[in-house]
């Protein structure tokens, strides 16, 4: 018999302004302790010494996290050029070095190379999985690793400023799998004088943002009050992108028990991603089909 978990029944998401310095699984610890909450996830990992949103998903709002992770993402970060590192980011070692410093023009005209679909190498020190082993768990070890390249889609990838030789600030929206840090790296790469990541911060990620955030001081402060309860979003933001389907009365039946049900009208095609509510509470998320909703996804509301 699985045994229960401890804590509150509690679903919805909370905004979190992730301080530098701890992980984002320390965040997540945080907040469910500080909520009591039962369950806990978050939608799309921050390194430790980066800032921003870190919206951490409670109960059921857990199943909706792919949604997130799937958005358009934005961050603004800064580049060191002239040293690159064993981690692309100000936390590692320093690897190699290089005087040359590069110009805005040549700046520029290297970005066209970053836009649009991109294949991106992921840093040595990150989260994917090698052998069944995390590549950061691997690099720690000091093995070198041969990481294949992934598909990425950058969206915007703009200069915002050029403060000194050393340094240029940039703005970047991207979608699902992206690393800044590999962005600094190969940026440094391709203008021959290595960089890497001095600063970043994620802005917004899908529908939250980061100016809408709680930093962890302030959750903590506010813990066990219904001051904190107040400020969970309900699990349905973050299915702003999909088609929303009102389900008839047996519909909903059908549908919370797994099955496919009847909806009263649809703003989708066959074949869409939707989520199928009933009296305005979401039921679950899956596929439309016939004037059906054939659930994926169900909320155990």
């Amino acid at each position: 018999m699985a045994r229960k978990r401890k804590g509150r029944a509690i679903n919805g998401w909370l905004v979190v302004d992730k301080p530098a310095g701890v992980t984002s699984t320390t965040v997540v610890t945080r907040v469910r302790r500080a909520l009591d909450a039962a369950k806990a996830g978050h939608a799309g990992t921050l390194d430790p010494a980066a800032t921003g949103v870190l919206a951490v998903a409670l109960g059921e709002a857990t199943k909706t996290v792919p949604f997130v992770t799937d958005a358009m993402k934005g961050y603004l970060f800064c580049v060191r050029f002239g040293q690159a590192t064993t981690t692309d980011d100000a936390e590692g070692s320093v690897i190699a070095t290089s005087d040359l410093r590069p110009t805005d023009a040549q700046i520029e005209a290297a970005l066209t190379g970053f836009r649009g679909d991109i294949m991106q190498v992921p840093p040595q020190f990150s989260a994917v999985k090698v052998e069944g082993e995390r590549a950061y768990d691997i690099a720690r070890e000091g093995e070198a690793m041969e990481l294949a390249a992934r598909p990425l889609f950058v969206e915007r990838l703009e200069m915002t400023a050029h403060p000194d030789a050393d340094h240029a600030e940039f703005a970047m929206v991207c979608g699902k799998g992206g690393y800044v840090r590999s962005i600094a790296r190969d940026l440094g790469a391709a203008l021959g004088c290595h960089a890497h990541v001095a600063w970043l911060r994620r802005e917004w990620s899908g529908p939250f943002l980061a100016d809408d955030g709680l930093s962890l001081d302030q959750i903590e402060a506010m813990a066990g009050t219904p001051e904190l309860d107040a400020r969970l979003l309900p699990l349905e933001v973050a299915l702003a992108d999909l088609p929303q389907l009102p389900l008839t009365a047996e519909g909903a039946v059908r549908v919370r028990n797994g099955n496919p049900g009847q909806v009263l009208s649809a703003q989708a095609r066959p074949g869409d991603t939707a989520w199928a509510s009933f009296q305005g509470q979401p039921v679950a998320v899956g596929v439309y089909i016939g004037g059906e909703l054939h659930p994926s996804r169900v909320f155990n509301l």
